[in-house]
């Protein structure tokens, strides 16, 4: 048993370490840290250990697993990835259960549960790779008719995967890796669909029906947007000859951006709210505060990561790293540094202004403290978000009562906001900063 093993199996119970033994066990530049803590000491600043959270949930998956053969119900799941592009890995995430799978691939469904239960869900879904390229969404083929069928389905899909072999368990030494479960290339794959999502179904046979309109109709019939980022990425929507495979990091950026910007378009023709609003939400040891602001339409987001967490990994960093991107009214023509979760946080508060029908300029802080162990996707913004702006918010006559009840619910100081936010200097621009600091 190497050293990584070895000190696995003295901190977690015995019926997990016996297992963890058929593990592959890979490192990653925060691993030494994780040998030295060992699970116990919190060297890396969290809060609990995710390596010995994901061991947990491998754990739990492994035990199901007695051969290279799969049965259970799909989700319905699919993964593509990116390594590699245009040549790219593709195929079904089964879990070894049977029944309604549905809450493990999706996300709307995630708000409120503890990260532990997330992990699970993540790890439990067994992935077959094949290779594929990204132009056969096109041309069709064999293996992506039979997932693109099972991804029409309205209920979870009974599914036999047959793999190379016993998918292999991978347990990374290091804090920043996403949960993904078990995986192995893929021999066979045949899925029992029940009946299929009519609206799913009608933007999928439109050969002439362009991408972005497939998903922002399949939005506005009240889609899910995870069901719409899994289809998106299997190359089911847009003109035939054009349709392609999109890795599924990418989709999910690319739908939110569409929808987003649809609904962006619409607010710019609501009247500008009287009044400034405050909301606020805490999730998975994020803290989000939103501030509307009485003008026209303008958007900035703003994270913070504390030390030790997953983007800011020095325990002993001397302050929060912050960073974050903004537009103005008629929006931005680069990709935002700070990723996806700009587009799922516009998302979501574009979607409130257009149920309200008024606009605003928006403004809205994370937080992200050392109880968030790991990186589980920019559905925690996009839901985060929608349930804070969901909540009766605080509403204020004037820019200081606004920013004073703001920061009682974050631990960064306004100063320190203000040095890294556009749109907090442009509003006190004409005032002396100093009035509105505490």
């Amino acid at each position: 048993m190497n050293r990584a093993m070895s000190w696995l199996a003295d901190v977690v119970p015995s019926n997990i370490a016996r297992e963890l033994t058929s593990f592959k066990v890979v490192s990653t530049r925060s691993g030494a840290v994780c040998l030295h803590c060992k699970g116990g000491r919190m060297l890396c600043g969290k809060l609990r250990c995710p390596v010995l959270a994901r061991a947990r949930s491998l754990v739990k998956t492994s035990l199901k697993i007695n051969s290279s053969i799969v049965e259970g119900s799909s989700p319905p799941g699919v993964f593509v990835g990116r390594i590699g592009y245009p040549k790219v890995l593709v195929g079904p995430m089964v879990p070894p259960i049977r029944g309604d799978t549905s809450i493990l691939d999706t996300p709307e469904q995630w708000l409120g549960r503890d990260i532990q239960e997330i992990i699970d869900f993540r790890f439990s879904l067994i992935r077959g790779k094949t290779r594929a390229d990204v132009r056969d969404a096109a041309t069709g083929s064999r293996i992506l008719e039979t997932l693109q069928e099972m991804l029409l389905s309205r209920t979870p899909a009974d599914a036999e995967l047959v793999l190379e072999r016993k998918p292999s368990a991978v347990l990374t030494l290091g804090n920043e890796i996403p949960p993904f479960g078990p995986s192995a290339p893929m021999r066979s794959f045949r899925a029992s669909v029940g009946g299929s999502d009519h609206k799913l179904e009608r933007t999928f046979y439109d050969r002439d029906l362009k991408a972005a309109d497939a998903v922002w109709e399949l939005y506005s019939q009240g889609v899910e947007i995870s069901r719409i980022q899994r289809a998106f990425s299997l190359g089911m929507f847009g003109v035939q000859e054009r349709r392609r495979l999109v890795p599924t990091r990418w989709s999910i950026t690319a739908v939110d951006s569409i929808v987003s910007q649809r609904l962006m378009d619409e607010v710019k023709t609501y009247p500008v709210i009287d009044e400034y609003r405050v909301y606020a939400f805490r999730h998975l040891d994020n803290r989000f505060v939103g501030i509307f602001f009485p003008e026209s339409w303008s958007y900035e987001w703003i994270e913070a990561w504390f030390p030790g967490t997953t983007w800011n990994p020095d325990r002993f960093a001397a302050k929060p790293a912050m960073m974050g991107d903004y537009e103005e009214y008629w929006g931005r023509t680069t990709y935002p540094e700070v990723g996806g979760c700009y587009y799922s946080c516009r998302l979501a508060v574009c979607e409130q202004l257009v149920r309200e029908k008024r606009q605003a300029a928006v403004l809205v802080l994370r937080e992200i403290h050392p109880g968030y162990i790991l990186p589980v996707g920019v559905w925690n913004v996009r839901e985060s978000v929608r349930a804070m702006v969901r909540q009766k918010p605080a509403r204020f006559d004037t820019l200081r009562e606004a920013l004073e009840h703001a920061m009682s619910h974050l631990t960064i100081p306004l100063g320190e906001w203000i040095k890294h936010s556009w749109m907090l200097r442009r509003v006190l621009h004409q005032k002396r900063i100093t009035e509105f600091l505490t």
